[in-house]
C-alpha cells in the first residue's frame, strides 16, 4: 500500500467515525479533527461525578469514549447475553462489526489501518467499560481481537500483511484468534512444539493449539511456531494464517466451566502451507514479540476485571441490604459489612496500581513487572470477590439467575491466568536482554 493510499483510507475512516451515531458524544468533546492528532491532556474539574476532580490518567475525552461504548453495550450486547450464554457462543462477526465500525477494535492502532491512533490509556478506558458486559466471555474475546492477536502485526508486520489482516480486523470484518498455547505449553511459551519448516517460498506447518479463544469462528490466526532447532527463545516466529487453508482443522469446541458465551477451540495443523511473506517481522523473533505485548495484555485484563468486580460488589450490597436474616438486613451484620468494605478497598488499591503502570507505560517506560503484579493481584482478587459475594447471596447465588454466579464461574479462569503471571514474575528478568530497545 502506498503512503498516499494509506492516508486516503485513514481520512475515509475518520469521516466514517465522525458520522457514526456512537461517536457523536466523543466528537462533540474533542471537536472535528483527525483522530491521529494528539488528544488534549487537560484535566477534568467539573461535570458528571465520575469525571469530577483530577483523574490520574483520564481526560474528558476518555470519559466521552467510555460513554459512547456504554451505549453500544446497553443496546447491542447486554440484552442478548443470557441467550448467548445458553447457546455457548456469541455472534462474533456481528458484534465485532458493530464495535469495529465505531472504532473500538483499534483505539491505539495506526489511523492508516483503521485505528484511532490514540495512546494506550484509551485502550485501558475501553477495557474498563467492556467490564459492564454482563459476562466474562465476550469481553475476553474482544480483548483477544484488539490486544492479543493484532499488536505484533500492527507493530512489526509488513504493509501487505497489515492491509490483508490488520485493517479488516480493526474494522470488524474479520475475526482473529491467537495460537500460542498448546496441551503441554500453556504458561511456558518456550515449550511449544508446533513447527514451521521452510520449503522454497512457503512454510509447511504441523502441530496443534489449545484453548484458542474464538477458534471456531475466526477467519485468521496469529500463530506462533518453531522455525528452527535453535535456542527456545530465538527459534520461534509469528505467522498470519488464514483459517480456511487446507490442513487447518478445528478439532473440537471445548466445553468450559465458565466463559460460556466465548467459543474456545482445539486446533490441528496438518501440512498447512503458508507463503513466507505471511511471517510477522523477522524469523526467530516470535517469542520476543509475544513478550513485548504481554505488558498491554495484562493491563487490559486488569482494567476489564476491575469494572466487573465493582459491579458484583455493588449488586451484592444492594441484595444484602434487602435480604433479611433474624429480622435484620444481611448487609448490617458486621462480618458482611466489613468484608464488602475490605473488598472495595482492595479493588481501589488495584485500580491505583493499574493507573500508575499505564501512566508510566504511555511515557515510554517498561512496566513488565508492574503489569505482571497487577495481573497477579487482579486474578486473585477476582476469585476472592466471587467467593465472598456468592456466599452473601445464599441459595440464590447457587442459581444461574443472578450475575454473581456467572462471575463466580468466569473468575476461575482469571485466577488461573494470574497464577501463570506469578510464574512469569520469577522468570521474566531472564529474558529482558532479548527485548529490542525502543
Amino acid at each position: 500500500m502506498s503512503t498516499e493510499m494509506a492516508l486516503r483510507e485513514g481520512a475515509l475512516r475518520c469521516n466514517l467515525l465522525v458520522s457514526s451515531r456512537h461517536f457523536y458524544k466523543f466528537i462533540s468533546c474533542i471537536g472535528v479533527r483527525s483522530v491521529s492528532d494528539k488528544v488534549s491532556s487537560k484535566t477534568v474539574t467539573s461535570g458528571d461525578p465520575e469525571t469530577a476532580g483530577d483523574h490520574l490518567i483520564y481526560t474528558q475525552e476518555h470519559f466521552a469514549l467510555k460513554e459512547s461504548l456504554r451505549k453500544i453495550i446497553d443496546q447491542e450486547i447486554n440484552p442478548h447475553v443470557d441467550q448467548w450464554e445458553a447457546e455457548r457462543k456469541f455472534p462474533a462477526h456481528k458484534i465485532f462489526k458493530i464495535l469495529g465500525s465505531a472504532g473500538f477494535l483499534g483505539v491505539s492502532k495506526p489511523v492508516e489501518y483503521g485505528g484511532l491512533g490514540l495512546d494506550f490509556s484509551y485502550s485501558v478506558a475501553v477495557a474498563e467499560e467492556l467490564g459492564n458486559i454482563r459476562c466474562g466471555g465476550i469481553p475476553m474475546a474482544i480483548g483477544v481481537q484488539s490486544d492479543m492477536a493484532t499488536p505484533a502485526l500492527a507493530r512489526f508486520g509488513s504493509a501487505e500483511l497489515k492491509k490483508e489482516f490488520l485493517l479488516p480486523s480493526i474494522m470488524g470484518d474479520k475475526v482473529a484468534c491467537l495460537g500460542v498455547s498448546e496441551v503441554g505449553a500453556g504458561s511456558d511459551v518456550s515449550s511449544i512444539k508446533t513447527k514451521a519448516v521452510r520449503e522454497g517460498d512457503e512454510y509447511v506447518i504441523n502441530g496443534g493449539k489449545m484453548w484458542t479463544t474464538s477458534g471456531t469462528q475466526a477467519d485468521w490466526i496469529c500463530l506462533l511456531a518453531n522455525t528452527s532447532d535453535g535456542p527456545p527463545h530465538r527459534n520461534k516466529s509469528l505467522f498470519c494464517l488464514p483459517m480456511n487453508l487446507p490442513g487447518v482443522h478445528v478439532a473440537r469446541k471445548i466445553d468450559k466451566l465458565g466463559m460460556w458465551s466465548s467459543d474456545t477451540a482445539e486446533l490441528f495443523f496438518d501440512d498447512v502451507r503458508v507463503p513466507c511473506k505471511n511471517i510477522i517481522g523477522q524469523e526467530g523473533m516470535g517469542f520476543t514479540y509475544q513478550m513485548l505485548q504481554f505488558q498491554e495484555e495484562r493491563l487490559w485484563a486488569v482494567a476489564n476485571i476491575l469494572t466487573m468486580m465493582d459491579n458484583i460488589i455493588q449488586e451484592t450490597i444492594q441484595y444484602t441490604r434487602q435480604r433479611k436474616i433474624f429480622k435484620q438486613s444481611v448487609l448490617y451484620h458486621q462480618s458482611v459489612h466489613f468484608r464488602l468494605a475490605e473488598l472495595q478497598t482492595e479493588v481501589e488499591l488495584l485500580r491505583s496500581l493499574l493507573y500508575r503502570a499505564t501512566a508510566l507505560y504511555i511515557k515510554g517506560n517498561d512496566v513488565t513487572r508492574l503489569a505482571s503484579m497487577a495481573k497477579l493481584k487482579g486474578g486473585r482478587l477476582a476469585r476472592e470477590v466471587g467467593d465472598s459475594c456468592l456466599q452473601f447471596w445464599g441459595g440464590m447465588g447457587f442459581t444461574s439467575d443472578v450475575l454473581v454466579s456467572r462471575f463466580y464461574r468466569d473468575s476461575r479462569l482469571i485466577s488461573i491466568g494470574a497464577g501463570a503471571d506469578e510464574v512469569m514474575l520469577g522468570i521474566i528478568c531472564k529474558y529482558m536482554d532479548t527485548l529490542p530497545k525502543k
